[in-house]
């Protein structure tokens, strides 16, 4: 792929926009992310924009008419009429530059047209529908992206899509508790019941074995699904690699969090400190460097480690995530 370079650089302003955008909003994210290449990671920084506008659509303060509206101007963007706004005119650079599908972008906000007419999902497959929509959707968005050099196939999308679930239901499991201030319960019904965890359970302060076990199930759900990208890592770019490897360890990381703090996640939100952080990413770089190895060593023993679709980028985490993983996907 050519990337036409002098387009990013004539948005420098409204890349500069989103990645303000990312940087007050999605620590981890935009730590992770800041690993890619210069025209990649504008990209990123696009996309989170745009969620982030989508995602600010659904607070219970907002009006149907702001997603409607936004909606509306995703209509226009689509027909080739980019608005007049940082965010539209740095996907449009985007969308010319990795031919991306406007599909997944919309399916974002049906997502938060269910939140906006919120009702507590029946059963796992329903909470796992919705977070197609709400998350699924950006690893839709971003995969052409992070894979912008390899042929992209039906499994990686499903990768792609799995990876975003599993960070929704990741957000689900720490905000238990802000959601439920918000009227918003997004644990299944079902699972409730299987671990008879009432209403009560709920409340500030209890965290008892019955919500303990419900939000287990969960998080088991949350943990298969990382699986599949951690897996294919390898089919990503080569400079894509250690950034997605880390943003999925530093998420998945935040169930952990959870458990160490005693599940408080009924009254706070659990975030995960500086130096788990580092070992985090340290342990990411560490998996992909052996994944690596082992590849290099199966096409030829011996033989130099890079390949040929692009380098990955220096597998040194160190300092490079100071921050907690606070952010949302």
């Amino acid at each position: 792929m050519i990337v036409q370079r002098d387009a990013f650089e004539a948005r420098a302003a409204d890349f500069a926009w989103c990645e303000d955008v990312i940087r007050r909003n999605s620590r981890s994210f935009y730590r992770a992310f800041s690993l890619l290449p210069e025209f990649k990671r504008n990209g990123v920084y696009a996309v989170y924009a745009f969620c982030r506008a989508a995602d600010d659509c659904a607070d219970v303060d907002a009006s149907r008419e702001r997603l409607d509206g936004l909606a509306r101007d995703l209509e226009r963007f689509r027909a080739g009429s980019v608005p007049e706004h940082p965010l539209w005119r740095a996907l449009g650079t985007v969308f010319t530059a990795f031919d991306l599908d406007a599909a997944p972008f919309f399916d974002m906000l049906e997502g938060q047209r269910r939140d906006l007419a919120f009702r507590q999902p029946e059963t796992m497959a329903d909470l796992e529908d919705y977070a197609y929509y709400v998350a699924g959707s950006v690893g839709l968005m971003l995969l052409p992206l992070l894979c912008a050099e390899r042929p992209i196939d039906e499994t990686l999308r499903a990768d792609a899509v799995a990876l975003g679930a599993a960070m929704q239901l990741t957000n689900i499991l720490r905000d238990v508790g802000e959601d439920r201030d918000v009227g918003r319960v997004y644990l299944p019904v079902e699972v409730l019941d299987e671990a008879r965890c009432t209403a009560a359970d709920l409340a500030p302060g209890r965290a008892g074995d019955a919500f303990r076990s419900a939000w287990e199930r969960v998080a088991r759900r949350s943990a298969e699904l990382y699986l599949p990208m951690q897996r294919d890592i390898l089919r990503l770019d080569g400079d894509s690699r250690l950034p997605t490897l880390s943003a999925l360890f530093l998420y998945r990381g935040i169930l952990d969090q959870v458990r160490a703090d005693g599940y408080r996640c009924l009254d706070r939100r659990s975030v995960v400190p500086p130096d788990r952080t580092r070992a985090l990413a340290a342990e990411a770089a560490a998996l992909l460097a052996g994944l690596q190895d082992e590849e290099a060593e199966s096409r030829a023993p011996g033989a130099s480690r890079a390949f040929s679709q692009g380098a990955a980028p220096s597998l040194s985490a160190e300092g490079a995530y100071g921050a907690a993983a606070t952010g949302g996907w």
